[in-house]
């Protein structure tokens, strides 16, 4: 197993998911402007992370079943998001509140090692992201996420993938093509 399922099968276990929503497609599980501190567990679906400016969104993270998903700026510091939260087709999530999770998480060494390794692969990945996105050529980037998030092109629309690798919708038509 690796960390994100072992430290699942035991807030499972414990029975620490409060709550269960089905979110239709398209449906918003947070906006900006709301405040959440909760964590949730894709059960079934797939959700996008996404901010806006004037002009267009800007996704920046998509999550699948078996995945973690939240507002973290929210969850971090209390405050109003700047993060939208879609459904991208009908959606399942448990959530468990920040004061639940940091509870169970703080309760052991165990479930803090099994959060701090999760965290650690997280920061990482955000890193490659962003070094990609500074520093690789669309093709590069549209090569990477292939290789590395298969599943993003059966699940996910091709406008919410090229927002994501920071190109346009016909680029990436173009570039899948070559």
């Amino acid at each position: 197993m690796n960390p994100l399922e072992d430290l699942l099968e035991k807030i499972e276990s414990l029975g620490l998911w409060e709550k269960q929503l089905t979110l239709s497609r398209n449906e918003y599980l947070k906006v900006k402007g709301s405040t959440d501190t909760r964590i949730y567990l894709i059960v079934s679906g797939s959700l996008r992370v996404f901010v806006t400016d004037d002009k267009e969104e800007h996704t920046i993270r998509f999550g699948y079943q078996g995945n973690l998903i939240a507002a973290l700026d929210s969850y971090i510091t209390g405050q109003p998001s700047d993060l939208y939260i879609q459904a991208l087709k009908k959606t399942t999530v448990k959530a468990i509140s920040k004061k639940a999770f940091d509870s169970f998480v703080n309760g052991s060494e165990a479930n803090m090692r099994l959060w701090q390794e999760i965290l650690t692969a997280l920061i990482y990945q955000q890193m490659e992201r962003e070094r990609d996105i500074l520093t690789s050529s669309p093709m590069d980037r549209y090569n990477r996420v292939l290789t590395r998030s298969p599943q993003l092109f059966q699940e996910i629309p091709h406008k919410y993938i090229a927002s994501y690798l920071r190109m346009t919708p016909e680029t990436l038509s173009r570039i899948k093509k070559d």
